[in-house]
């Protein structure tokens, strides 16, 4: 494609583009414009004719959010109504094109700007809020001491409603567009040692739920939720199939990708899920092996992370200090595993994949994944699984 000239009487301002209109877009971002800029860049899509079509398009945006009272609506009241997950016009658009978003993220996104976004904008009218707002806003949070992640969480609630009301047409423009995040070094996830692993899992747990649950966890790399939401059609002689996930909020949901797959289960470990159904007092025709007090809900999330932490504290190792959470486990599965396999060969059964990627390798590749996974599995996580004092 060959470069685009902006031109004006006075001199030449050029861009070279290799990429087109998005191209375009990304050097006006970047580069540093003054209103001598702006007016040789406004004169160029004058003479292209573009400037009046998007002004009588901007024009019947604003008039259309003028009727209906939406450029004038507080900003609390707008946030209050775009993470309401059942009143959202946001969360009813993303349904609708099969995108996935849920209940928990919602709640926890409405607390937020209750909390933080509430106090900050009182009496704010969305049409006024500027960039330098919100620039404040962030440092604000910044000078509470809140870490850099949360702070990047809190802002994002707010700058996503703001993007899609400027896409919309509600306001003109997106205050948060640009908005400089804040960084720091991630912080590290504790890992068990083997050796650790091995203790914590011989040590006598107080509930055979929490056990079974961090002894699938660890052997296979799933996640919590995909645990809670496994049901008796799911365990297989060899495999289990991951379907689905659980949220308090949500119930049961799609896996995180939106992908089903097939995980090797380890025969011990398989026993222990067969013995949990059998104790399972309800009696629904497909029940939920992590049974919980109701037959429609499996048990508490929190139960395996306390079940862990009480474990790791009688095996002598301060779960807290070393940041070892349940999630840790998914990191102990991929390390001890990456020891004896490929990458790819272990993402096939962790879901660490895209859509794409899994429908190319289909099913065959998954079965002939399995066995030499679950061979290794054995192998590796031979001394977890001794089963001594265990629940």
């Amino acid at each position: 494609m060959r470069p685009y000239y902006l031109c004006s009487s006075e001199g030449y301002w050029y861009m070279q583009i290799a990429v087109g209109l998005e191209g375009i877009l990304k050097a006006i971002k970047k580069t540093d414009l003054n209103s001598e800029d702006a007016a040789r860049i406004v004169n160029a899509l004058r003479k292209r004719g573009l400037i009046e079509t998007a002004a009588v398009q901007a024009a019947a945006a604003r008039d259309s959010a003028v009727r209906t009272g939406e450029d004038s609506v507080l900003l609390t009241e707008f946030l209050e109504t775009f993470w309401d997950y059942h009143a959202s016009p946001y969360v009813r658009e993303k349904l609708a094109h099969r995108h996935s978003i849920g209940k928990r993220h919602c709640y926890e996104s409405m607390n937020r700007v209750r909390r933080y976004w509430f106090p900050a904008f009182p009496g704010k009218k969305i049409k006024d809020l500027t960039k330098a707002d919100l620039k404040a806003f962030s440092l604000s949070l910044a000078e509470k001491g809140l870490a850099p992640g949360s702070i990047n969480k809190i802002v994002t609630c707010g700058s996503t409603a703001l993007g899609w009301a400027a896409k919309e047409g509600i306001i003109p423009l997106d205050p948060a567009e640009g908005l400089m995040k804040f960084t720091a070094p991630p912080r590290k996830r504790g890992v068990l040692t083997p050796e650790e692993a091995a203790a914590v899992f011989a040590v006598r747990w107080k509930d055979k739920r929490a056990y079974t649950g961090n002894l699938l966890a660890i052997t296979t790399g799933m996640r919590s939720g995909e645990i809670l939401a496994l049901k008796k059609s799911d365990v297989s002689e060899r495999t289990l199939y991951v379907r689905r996930s659980w949220s308090a909020l949500d119930g049961l949901k799609s896996t995180k990708n939106g992908e089903e797959r097939k995980v090797p289960l380890l025969p011990e470990v398989r026993e222990k899920l067969l013995e949990l159904l059998r104790e399972n007092p309800h009696h629904a025709a497909d029940p939920f092996v992590f049974y919980g007090l109701l037959e429609n809900r499996p048990m508490d999330n929190k139960m395996l992370l306390d079940g862990l932490k009480a474990a790791c504290g009688t095996a002598g190792i301060d779960a807290r200090a070393r940041g070892i959470v349940f999630h840790s486990h998914r990191h102990y599965f991929a390390a001890r595993m990456a020891d004896k396999m490929t990458a790819d060969q272990i993402t096939r059964v962790t879901g660490h994949k895209s859509l794409a990627v899994f429908e190319r390798y289909a099913d065959h590749v998954i079965e002939e994944n399995i066995e030499e996974v679950g061979r290794v599995g054995a192998e590796v996580f031979g001394n977890i699984l001794q089963f001594r004092k265990g629940a």
